[in-house]
């Protein structure tokens, strides 16, 4: 009996704790899940306060540093001649340069499991995803940056590349801005200019010109250079300390052809005004000395005598 009533009591011992386990217990609600939840995050907070106040310490300092490395940038680069599209990309890349260590410094403060290796590591990871994407972008700035460095091109040069031909305006980073000779403005991506023969027109202050003028073949040829060279070289406004050239350069089919060169200014206004006076001058001198510049004509030979008229007879009278 005795071990029939110890069986029962361990019974119900064992229903009384099963109903205490089946018991709510009030710190498991909802409410009180969020509550923990907000008190660890406020604990966590309090104890990342040094490092959010040393990070802002390093943003600040980064600020004030960049500040001061782009005047000294400025002063330095000031005593240069170098252009100010690139004068300003390099205040840039400095700036860039300064906070992208400042922020990398906060980064591995405020998130102590962060190294500076995984962040270059992102970093570069996202410079060849960017890179891809922006591809052409890239390749015109980096043309721009190239074409700026290399000082050849300036700005008010008359050049031609690929069949455009005009006078630089601006030249930027990405893009120049090419006025045409008849007004329009063009606008060429760097890496155009970049990749293509650029004629630069003016890169000297006088060019040399030239133009084909033809005499008839009865002429005697010293006498016809002679006269065309001082006919050329009593034009006003050529570049006297430059020889006139006057070539005999081709049996054309109605005359012998003369090439005559002179230099003057380089850009195209000066190109056509020149021209004109040399023209000119040329037709002038060649008319004073009897000269014949002959204009295109045929001659035809008959092996057999042709009659050069023929008699009509009376008309028959109906």
């Amino acid at each position: 009996m005795q071990a029939d009533n110890n069986a029962a009591d361990a019974a119900n011992n064992e229903v009384q704790m099963t109903d205490a386990g089946n018991v709510a217990d009030p710190s498991a609600s909802p409410i009180a899940t969020v509550q923990n939840q907000l008190a660890d995050m406020a604990d966590g907070f309090i104890r990342a306060l040094p490092n959010i106040a040393i990070g802002v310490l390093i943003l600040l300092v980064t600020w004030i540093v960049a500040k001061f490395a782009v005047r000294i940038a400025d002063k330095l680069i000031g005593r240069t001649d170098m252009r100010p599209s690139l004068k300003a990309l390099f205040d840039t890349v400095v700036k860039l340069a300064i906070w992208l260590f400042g922020l990398m410094a906060a980064l591995v403060v405020l998130m102590p499991g962060l190294t500076p290796a995984s962040l270059i590591a992102g970093l570069g990871i996202g410079a060849v995803a960017i890179g891809f994407a922006f591809q052409d972008i890239f390749e015109n700035f980096l043309a721009g940056v190239l074409i700026m460095l290399r000082e050849k091109m300036r700005i008010g040069d008359v050049i031609e590349c690929e069949g455009i031909k005009g006078k630089v305006e601006h030249i930027t980073l990405r893009e120049s801005h090419i006025r045409k000779l008849s007004g329009e403005l063009t606008i060429v991506p760097n890496s155009v200019l970049f990749k293509n023969a650029v004629e630069i027109l003016t890169d000297e202050q006088t060019r040399r010109h030239e133009v084909v003028t033809g005499v008839s073949y009865d002429t005697d040829l010293d006498h016809a250079a002679k006269v065309i060279r001082e006919a050329v070289e009593a034009v006003d406004g050529l570049e006297k300390d430059k020889d006139v050239d006057v070539f005999a350069t081709t049996f054309n089919s109605s005359s012998v052809d003369f090439l005559v060169r002179w230099h003057a200014g380089s850009t195209p206004r000066d190109k056509w005004e020149s021209t004109d006076k040399v023209v000119r001058a040329i037709k002038r001198g060649l008319d004073d000395a009897g000269i014949e510049i002959p204009f295109p004509y045929i001659t035809h030979t008959f092996k057999e005598r042709v009659p050069m008229g023929q008699d009509v007879g009376e008309p028959n009278e109906a």
